[in-house]
């Protein structure tokens, strides 16, 4: 909305959040990671893969897949989003129109039974997409989907379809981003940072140091809105909706979302109430 600075709830000005594929078994210690340090995050499933209930793994597999009962108890009521992964982790790209559209609604059905909760968000398999398979997440009703594209900014997207994260946890820049996000403050926009990765890396490359230094470091501090994806997505839209007067001097919020904003090169922070008209 010209001539007003959007801010987050409470008149934050950062959002932190997280997106972590696969459904793996060290989900678990990162979710407890993120829990004692108040971050919170998206977690990307396949439903179609889901190994036997009473399945063992042989020592040394780092890819080890939750069963759909563990799931269920990992992820329910944890306050962390779930999402869609595509039912079987194909590439997208590759397939019939047809067939990728049954990998995102079946994945996508099966987790709203599940979950019992309607699933809106999105991570693409491999990372990888064209323009049809974007097309085809607008027809199944998802909001976003996340690509593997690090921006290594916290801009605030501009393509909720092809949404590119700040960065990886295993990027060599991940603690500098994390104290220039920290440690400044955004004047004219607000910041997000978004961090991505599989939980089971950490076991690979035995450094659960990193995420565990990254999560103390950038939690608990409040000027940032520690959020799940569709959280964010969801105020980003409620604010966009803004209906302005021509002259700027009256704004009304038409959303059930209580919005805050700053003027330009002003210290006082607004917010208005949903239906309610703000006049400056």
């Amino acid at each position: 909305m010209s001539g007003y600075i959007m801010r987050f709830p409470k008149g934050k000005t950062k959002a932190l959040t997280l997106s972590y594929d696969d459904g793996v078994e060290q989900d678990i210690r990162l979710m407890e990671i993120m829990d004692r340090n108040g971050l919170k995050g998206t977690f990307n499933l396949n439903s179609g893969l889901y190994p036997p209930e009473g399945t063992t793994y042989p020592e040394g597999a780092f890819h080890r897949r939750l069963t759909a009962r563990q799931a269920t108890e990992v992820y329910t009521d944890s306050g962390h989003e779930v999402a869609v992964h595509g039912l079987t982790h194909p590439f997208l790209e590759k397939l019939p129109e047809h067939m990728a559209m049954w990998e995102l609604l079946k994945d996508r059905e099966n987790l709203e039974n599940q979950f019992h909760t309607i699933i809106r968000g999105m991570a693409y398999p491999f990372g990888t997409y064209n323009d049809t398979t974007v097309d085809c997440l607008k027809k199944a009703g998802l909001a976003y989907g996340r690509t593997v594209i690090s921006s290594h900014s916290f801009d605030m997207p501009k393509d909720w379809l092809r949404l590119e994260a700040t960065c990886h946890h295993n990027d060599p820049e991940l603690m500098g981003l994390a104290k220039k996000f920290v440690e400044e403050t955004p004047e004219r926009s607000s910041w997000m940072f978004y961090l991505w990765g599989h939980s089971y890396e950490f076991e690979v490359n035995d450094n659960w140091d990193v995420i565990e230094k990254f999560a103390a470091y950038i939690g608990g501090h409040e000027d940032i809105w520690y959020a799940t994806n569709i959280q964010i997505y969801d105020y980003v839209q409620a604010w966009q909706r803004l209906e302005c007067s021509v002259d700027g001097r009256r704004v009304y919020n038409p959303t059930a979302t209580k919005l805050y904003f700053q003027k330009p090169g002003e210290e006082e922070l607004f917010s208005i109430l949903p239906v309610e008209c703000f006049e400056s």
